[in-house]
């Protein structure tokens, strides 16, 4: 019995991690327009303060943000920064958990720091890097800090449901 808990447990955690990569994907993809490029508004960074609700979160982002670089920008150091750029801010949420309106800073700062250089060396963007800081800074701060923190208080109310713990 023991054996089929765990697996339950690993099998919905997978499942979890899955699904919020998807949503993450297609809510890059269906935005690109304004997900790419110097000034950018990417609405699936909204996720990354899902590790408030389940550690399958961390894993979930990274590999949504992941796969959304190799299908949206193609760059090498986009894919392989920018997707580690949120793997840290979605670590460090979940580190920070008990703090609910905390798990919104550390994917901010992540990305202000790492993404402008991603631009500016991948990309070649023009712009002096606190610029870049400021453009991605605002991108980040709205859809994280807004539309995250709207999407956690939405959340919170079906935290068991959504985010149970154990398999039936």
């Amino acid at each position: 019995m023991k054996k089929k808990r765990m697996s339950s447990k690993a099998a919905l955690f997978t499942v979890q991690g899955a699904l919020i990569a998807a949503i993450y994907v297609v809510l890059t993809l269906a935005f690109a327009p304004v997900a790419f490029g110097p000034i950018q508004f990417r609405i699936s960074e909204a996720l990354v303060i899902l590790p408030y609700f389940t550690p399958a979160a961390v894993p979930g982002v990274f590999v949504g943000c992941l796969l959304s670089n190799i299908l949206g920008s193609g760059m090498m150091l986009d894919i392989v920064f920018g997707s580690l750029a949120t793997l840290i801010g979605a670590v460090l949420s979940y580190l920070l958990r008990r703090h609910k309106f905390l798990v919104c800073v550390p994917p901010i700062l992540s990305n202000v720091l790492i993404i402008p250089w991603v631009l500016r060396y991948a990309y070649g963007a023009p712009e002096m890097i606190p610029y870049l800081m400021f453009t991605v800074g605002i991108g980040e701060v709205l859809a994280i800090g807004g539309l995250g923190n709207i999407l956690l208080l939405a959340l919170e109310k079906y935290r068991g449901v959504i985010f149970r713990t154990n398999a039936a």
